[in-house]
């Protein structure tokens, strides 16, 4: 299984609005995504710390679970754009992208 994950740093100067994301950005790339045979999950966490008395180092994270990575290109791609220009309305901030093998689930 390859996990797909979109960090979005955290900074002052930066701007993510959590209610849009979490209430209208994420329902609408589920539904879009989901319908591929390979999906097989979606997680959405905020930062919260790095410690006590550190800020997050991620205002947000989002985590696709495809079982493979040639799966959610093919779920991702008749979308792109259209999810690529959604994402002023919610932050200014460039994700960092990692795909990653998932050894262990549970």
């Amino acid at each position: 299984m390859i996990r797909i994950s979109f960090l979005y740093p955290n900074s002052k100067d930066a701007r993510f609005d959590l209610d849009y994301y979490v209430e209208k950005h994420m329902p609408w790339s589920i539904d879009l995504l989901s319908v591929h045979p390979g999906f097989r999950g979606v997680s959405v966490e905020r930062g919260i710390s790095a410690g006590p008395g550190a800020d997050a180092p991620f205002v947000a994270i989002c985590n696709f679970l495809f079982e493979k990575l040639d799966d959610f290109m093919e779920a991702v791609a008749p979308h792109l754009t259209a999810l690529r220009a959604d994402m002023r309305n919610y932050t200014d901030i460039e994700p960092t992208f990692q795909v990653s093998e998932v050894l262990m689930d549970r």
